[in-house]
């Protein structure tokens, strides 16, 4: 996910930025409202992780700017006020979860991941497109460069997600959790089968492979060019 974190703490933002990038996050950081406001409505972020404590606009006025602009970005409220009646302010005022410090950063990470699957990208109920690869989701039909790929369903659906979120990093046990509703349905070896049949049927002649392995982290579909220091294949 695209994630625009708002924290006028540098330390803190630092380690919540750090972590977040190496679970195949894409950050941004500011350190003030004015600033973070700015910044939410030029790069429209999947996800926002929000002090309320800031400098030049307060936090809550921030989301009540965002309310008013129509983004659609999901906003995790990050702060030491945790009385009650600030939660309820904060979760009124169209934030989708709240966490008070201090925190353990594996349950911020847990809360933010938790919100992308609920994540869903408004475009996905007709098309998506990446690079030379196009999936109807409504027909559900994809193509490779117009030639037409043929999916089992669940091949479908896994390619959908990673689809949805082109050079996000998807561990095994998240694309098995969006795409396997219950879980004794899957263990993460499952995906790993899955990601193998689509990389044979997504080949086109030299084209290079559109989906590839972070070592240690997981899958993510992009298009030639985009690398990584991790990439395994």
């Amino acid at each position: 996910m695209r994630i625009l974190v708002i924290e006028d703490e540098p330390q803190l933002a630092r380690h919540v930025s750090r972590a977040l990038t190496r679970r195949g996050h894409e950050v941004t950081q500011r350190s003030d409202g004015l600033k973070g406001l700015s910044a939410a409505r030029e790069m429209s972020p999947d996800l926002i992780v929000l002090d309320l404590n800031l400098p030049g606009l307060d936090g809550f006025d921030l989301l009540g700017q965002l309310k008013l602009a129509r983004m659609d970005s999901r906003v995790l409220i990050v702060t030491a006020r945790g009385e009650l009646e600030h939660r309820l302010r904060g979760l009124n005022g169209g934030a989708d979860d709240y966490l008070t410090k201090p925190f353990a950063m594996e349950e911020l990470i847990a809360r933010v991941e938790a919100l992308g699957r609920r994540w869903v990208v408004s475009r996905d109920t007709v098309l998506l497109e990446v690079g030379g690869l196009r999936m109807d989701v409504v027909l559900r039909r994809v193509t490779r460069l117009g030639q037409a790929v043929a999916l089992s369903p669940r091949e479908f659906d896994v390619l959908r997600v990673l689809m949805q979120e082109p050079s996000r990093v998807f561990s095994r046990t998240e694309l098995c959790e969006r795409v396997w509703q219950r879980d004794y349905e899957y263990d993460t070896r499952t995906v790993e089968i899955f990601i193998t049949r689509l990389r044979k049927k997504l080949e086109y002649g030299p084209e290079p492979s559109m989906i590839h392995t972070i070592r240690g982290v997981g899958y993510t579909l992009r298009v030639a060019g985009v690398g990584s220091e991790r990439e395994a294949e």
